[in-house]
């Protein structure tokens, strides 16, 4: 513990509030909310924790907090800050946890469509649906029901909607609003569980229509009822009301917590949402935060009501919310939260064992590669790779590893500028000063350690740049490779000595996936360079071909040499002019063995 966190310790209030844990690069890493701050935010420092925690832990130079009137007001800017700032150990909700609802419009003319956004646009959302499918079945269906607008934008004419008799043609007559508020409400009125009024309702005018033998007419109504029964029926009843409502458990275990979420839509359990997490604080307080997540960037409705287990103070939530809060205490919905309760328990147990060995060969090869090579844990990795197509389009790539997984999103690619052909040395040099000139520039994290592709050579070309032109102490590691070009051995130190690493460690599997992943991200870009300079090298030089008469060359002939091979009818029959056609067959004949 610093000295900084020392004297924070000593000073913490008494009051509810939040507390912000900052790395060494300043970072916000975690955010919480505590009853008493001066409790909670000594608790991360002194006595023993787990094997996550104590990673966090080791992690925090510095925290911040901010004091608050209350409990509800703590757990609200606790969300806020989430939301702004990210932070990598807090409770990860995926965007794309989304699911299928239906939405009637907020328009002069009412459509009805399948969404998985749910807007602030005034329209009308029912569901979530199990499925797409589920969703866009019973959109048809109110659609052969009741004839609102089914195009987006009014044509000038009416259409075969119309023709069927699924359409009032809004385009060309004026449709009563009354009408349309009509149809809105039944539709709104099946949607929340009164499909049964609007069954009853076609099978009286099926049995009309068949007493004045319009038997086409009454066979159309029948096929509605039956598609009514097939899509509506198909869940199980779990309560005899027709409440919409979502139903809550959680499980914990090694300091993982599982929630599920049932919804119940209509009486009907149609969904459930799965969600494991590893916590810091008590269990209680981070189910509190994440179902205060779960209805802002899940994007999940907020039902009529929602079930809890009877160990959450429901009164915080409902004022969180603004919806009613229930802890049932007996009969079935009671059972429901225990179902719950006990998917979250036996979810997280089959899971447990696939998150910890998931956690060793990410989090747990860091830290092993970090102990072989006695520095800090290298939790964030870049790692670089030049190459070239016999000395000409040289690049270079880097990859970003975070807690042992590549991140994507921050992988760069770079066109060489200054390093002359087949410097291998040069274009280390060049690609280590543009990214950590870059870095200091922008102030973007540093990694805790850079690995190069490479030997003893490009490794002291690197530092060289990193210490002594830019001021920096990064640990510089080298990945060696043997005659059958695998990953050998890791160069580390001054000068640069093999650390010892069994093959079959995770920390050596480590280094094989960034060794792996930074050549492939190399190759893929040199290729594309590769093929974008041939291109340009031979089309580019004929006067009137721009980038679009090019592609439209190439989506016709397929390849340049059909081009070469092509006589000017060919070339004009691909909707080229005939004086470019002729410059382009020209170009080709002056040295008919360009083919590049």
């Amino acid at each position: 513990m610093n000295e900084t966190i020392q004297n924070k310790l000593a000073i913490l209030p008494e009051n509810p509030g939040c507390y912000l844990m900052k790395d060494r690069q300043g970072t916000i890493i975690y955010v919480g909310k505590a009853k008493v701050l001066k409790n909670r935010v000594r608790s991360y420092f002194t006595g023993s924790h787990d094997g996550k925690t104590q990673r966090l832990v080791s992690e925090i130079v510095d925290f911040e907090y901010i004091v608050t009137s209350s409990d509800l007001e703590a757990l609200i800017l606790e969300l806020n800050l989430i939301k702004l700032h990210d932070p990598k150990y807090n409770i990860m909700l995926k965007d794309d946890k989304s699911y299928p609802y239906i939405k009637i419009t907020n328009e002069k003319y009412p459509r009805i469509l399948t969404t998985r956004k749910v807007k602030k646009d005034k329209a009308k959302y029912f569901g979530p649906y199990p499925n797409a499918f589920a969703a866009n079945e019973t959109r048809k269906l109110l659609d052969r029901i009741y004839p609102l607008r089914k195009c987006a934008n009014l044509p000038d004419r009416v259409c075969l909607y119309y023709h069927l008799g699924q359409c009032l043609a809004p385009c060309v007559k004026e449709v009563e609003p009354k009408i349309y508020d009509d149809m809105i409400d039944e539709i709104s009125k099946f949607l929340s569980g009164g499909y049964e009024e609007v069954k009853k309702d076609l099978e009286a005018k099926m049995l009309d229509a068949a007493e004045k033998l319009e038997f086409e007419r009454a066979k159309e109504f029948r096929d509605q009822i039956t598609h009514i029964e097939t899509i509506m029926q198909k869940q199980k009843i779990v309560s005899g009301d027709l409440s919409n409502r979502d139903v809550f458990g959680y499980s914990v275990e090694k300091g993982w917590m599982c929630v599920q979420v049932f919804f119940v839509r209509q009486g009907k359990l149609i969904e459930r949402d799965v969600s494991i997490f590893p916590i810091y604080r008590d269990p209680e307080e981070e189910f509190l935060t994440f179902v205060g997540r779960f209805y802002d960037i899940a994007e999940h409705i907020k039902p009529k009501e929602i079930f809890i287990p009877d160990t959450i103070d429901e009164t915080i939530l409902e004022k969180l919310l603004d919806i009613k809060v229930i802890i049932p205490k007996r009969g079935s919905k009671k059972e429901l939260v225990k179902l719950a309760m006990k998917n979250a328990e036996i979810a997280i147990h089959e899971k447990f064992q696939l998150i910890e060995r998931q956690e060793e060969r990410t989090i747990g090869a860091c830290e092993e590669l970090g102990d072989a090579m006695y520095i800090g844990t290298p939790l964030r990795i870049e790692a670089f790779d030049n190459s070239h197509m016999h000395g000409t389009d040289a690049v270079s790539a880097m990859v970003v590893f975070i807690d042992g997984k590549p991140a994507k999103k921050e992988y760069r690619k770079y066109k060489l500028r200054e390093a002359a052909k087949h410097d291998d040395y040069g274009a280390m040099q060049e690609v280590i000063r543009r990214r950590y000139s870059r870095v200091l520039k922008e102030n973007l994290p540093l990694p805790d350690l850079i690995i190069i592709d490479g030997g003893k050579g490009q490794m002291e070309v690197a530092r060289e740049v990193i210490e002594d032109e830019l001021g920096l102490y990064i640990p510089i590691a080298g990945l060696a490779k043997d005659d059958k070009h695998n990953t050998s051995q890791l160069l580390y130190g001054d000068p640069p000595e093999p650390i010892p690493l069994k093959r079959t460690s995770d920390g050596f599997y480590l280094l094989q996936r960034i060794q792996d992943e930074v050549h492939r991200f190399a190759i893929t870009f040199l290729r594309q360079q590769h093929g974008t300079n041939a291109i340009h090298s031979v089309l580019d030089e004929i006067e009137g071909v721009g980038p679009k008469r090019k592609k439209q060359l190439l989506k016709h002939f397929g390849s340049i040499k059909k081009i070469r091979e092509a006589t000017i009818e060919d070339l004009m029959e691909a909707n080229i002019p005939s004086n470019t056609a002729t410059a382009i067959y020209n170009h080709f004949q002056k040295d008919p063995s360009t083919t590049e």
